[in-house]
């Protein structure tokens, strides 16, 4: 059913929010016909994943299908509330559009997007309606279970992904468009993350391996760390730098679909936050999750409730060798060791990986899942 959608973003920081919003707007218009408002408090952010959106200063600009609307301390007062309502990660919304929601004859569907997790609690929290000012909120949580709200993904993702990491002219283009040419027997990792105080333990371990390596850089808060290890000032995009078997190419900040192939052409990922550590998924191979850290180690139990669903299958040596992996890349381990140990199951794991992502594409994706609600409630009501 067509109907008409206000998200909501407040960019907090890393772009994960915005990254998140942004392919869910795109997707609610391309594959499902719906008119969707994207109401966006960072302006600079939103550019930066997606560079049209700098090319003019108006503060509403249609992208994509998506009317993107610059989100202000002052709020108009000639906005009607849509039909779905979506506060991404609990922002709060403007109380003017709250009391204009409240005054609709039938009020929105109004929607707390939250954030990911594999917790086995999310299950039961998912669509609970919680009421708000004469109308009720719903929690509706993204997941890797039947239960929840599933993950983004377009419909052809996987497709265009087998089918670009099965050319290898087209692999060859897109690192060429990055004045990158890969060398042979060259594997690719990319390393996109917050800082890591460890990360030489892992440098070290790629340059004195006895495989080449290319490590792709999206610019971000990581290149501190590498720039430490390289005894140089700050890195810059499309710098390239040397050390025993490892080159290390600074790539720019990329938009969301480049970012997608970027991933696609290595064969190790090292993601950060929520946005980056979906598509590491889609990507079909490797990967670790450096994931944003919360007080009282409350992210490291977010993180083993991940690693819990996600070595199912995988042999136990490889499970205890990735989750030490994971651990030692978020602050607790030597990353040096953990990466020889893990290095013994990269071949497993790589299927692993593959194998995954299947299993998670039998499942709904969140674009789909928020609309049949959104259907549900009209033919059903609350």
């Amino acid at each position: 059913m067509n109907a008409s959608w206000d998200i909501f973003c407040s960019v907090v920081d890393n772009y994960g929010d915005i990254g998140v919003t942004w392919r869910l707007a795109r997707q609610l218009v391309a594959e499902h016909g719906q008119q969707v408002r994207l109401w966006v408090d960072d302006w600079s952010s939103f550019a930066r994943i997606h560079p049209a959106a700098g090319i003019s200063d108006d503060p509403v600009q249609r992208h994509l299908g998506v009317e993107v609307h610059r989100w202000t301390a002052v709020w108009p007062d000639d906005v009607i509330p849509a039909d779905v309502v979506v506060e991404a990660f609990g922002c709060p919304l403007p109380a003017p559009y709250i009391d204009a929601m409240a005054r609709r004859a039938s009020h929105p569907l109004w929607i707390n997007l939250e954030y990911l997790s594999a917790e086995a609690w999310v299950e039961s929290c998912h669509r609970l309606p919680s009421p708000q000012q004469g109308m009720q909120k719903y929690f509706f949580f993204p997941g890797f279970t039947q239960g929840t709200g599933g993950l983004l993904r377009e419909k052809d993702l996987l497709d265009k992904r087998l089918h670009f990491q099965a050319s290898t002219d087209a692999r060859a283009r897109f690192l060429a468009a990055l004045g990158i040419t890969q060398t042979p027997g060259e594997r690719i990792l990319s390393l996109f993350s917050y800082e890591i105080p460890a990360l030489s333990e892992w440098l070290d371990e790629l340059a004195q391996g006895a495989e080449p390596t290319l490590l792709l850089i999206p610019e971000g808060r990581v290149l501190s760390n590498v720039a430490h290890w390289l005894e140089a000032e700050a890195l810059k995009a499309g710098e390239e730098y040397h050390r025993g078997a490892l080159r290390l190419c600074i790539v720019p900040f990329r938009q969301q679909d480049d970012y997608d192939l970027l991933l696609w052409c290595c064969d190790f990922n090292a993601a950060r936050g929520e946005e980056s550590f979906i598509r590491a998924q889609w990507a079909g191979r490797p990967f670790i999750w450096h994931i944003y850290p919360q007080e009282e180690r409350a992210h490291m139990l977010k993180l083993d409730a991940f690693l819990d669903r996600y070595l199912v299958g995988a042999s136990p040596a490889a499970q205890v060798a990735t989750r030490t992996l994971w651990h030692a890349w978020n602050g607790e381990g030597s990353l040096g060791q953990a990466w020889r140990e893990w290095s013994k199951h990269e071949a497993e794991m790589t299927a692993h990986a593959e194998n995954w992502c299947a299993r998670q594409s039998e499942l709904n994706d969140l674009a789909s899942t928020l609309v049949q609600f959104h259907t549900e409630r009209l033919l059903y009501g609350a």
